[in-house]
């Protein structure tokens, strides 16, 4: 009886697979010509997408680089407007964001915000560095810090001290000392000493081998010191 129940399952087993593999091949044959066009249409889509990234998008972005080389140079020799806008001969980071957009990558638009906070344009400097995306952790620090330069420079002391906190958050190096030191200052500008405080005593505990940590115990007494307000 056990055997007979066992072959009758094992038939049933069978019938049920066969009746899946043919309502698959009765759904193809009658959907072939759909099936084949999907499948058609992600191959071209597919090749359309390499070609284009290899006959378009790659070309842009090698000739984008190989134009910031001259506005990099400048930056470098401090030549902050010829950076940003080139001399007529040579393309600047703002030109050649504007000719390649995201291709030119994400170095130029850190270049290009840079260059106007050290040309004192304050809000394009905020709208370029706001736009950087980088990986690397010491420059989209760096960017942050820049920002909340532009922000002071603008007055947005809030929106200052919020960059310079990021900055400190994203390097945990003797960078970060510098980040944690205009957080400071900028909270005692907005009246809150004890805020100010917190962040010199951690430059003092976490980073006293950097530039800020030697001098940063008269930071430290100017407001343990400061007469308490009436």
């Amino acid at each position: 009886m056990a055997n007979v129940t066992l072959k009758d399952q094992e038939k049933k087993q069978q019938e049920n697979v066969a009746e899946k593999v043919s309502a698959v091949e009765k759904f193809f044959n009658e959907n072939k010509k759909i099936i084949w066009g999907v499948l058609g249409a992600a191959v071209i889509i597919g090749v359309a997408i390499l070609c284009y990234h290899k006959f378009y998008a790659e070309p842009r972005r090698a000739e984008a680089q190989e134009q910031m080389y001259p506005a990099e140079a400048s930056f470098r020799a401090g030549n902050y407007d010829i950076a940003l806008n080139g001399d007529g001969n040579v393309l600047g980071f703002a030109q050649v964001i504007d000719e390649y957009g995201s291709k030119a990558g994400a170095a130029a638009y850190f270049y290009a915000g840079v260059c106007e906070l050290q040309l004192g344009n304050f809000e394009n400097a905020v709208s370029y560095l706001g736009k950087y995306n980088g990986k690397d952790e010491i420059l989209k620090a760096r960017a942050l810090g820049c920002k909340g330069d532009a922000y002071t420079g603008l007055q947005k002391l809030d929106d200052a001290l919020s960059c310079y906190e990021k900055a400190a958050g994203v390097v945990d190096n003797l960078f970060a000392a510098s980040y944690l030191l205009k957080a400071g200052v900028v909270c005692e500008e907005l009246g809150k000493p004890e805020k100010a405080l917190g962040f010199y005593k951690k430059i003092k505990d976490q980073y006293p081998q950097s530039m800020e940590g030697y001098d940063i115990d008269k930071y430290i007494s100017r407001i343990e010191n400061a007469p308490a307000s009436k």
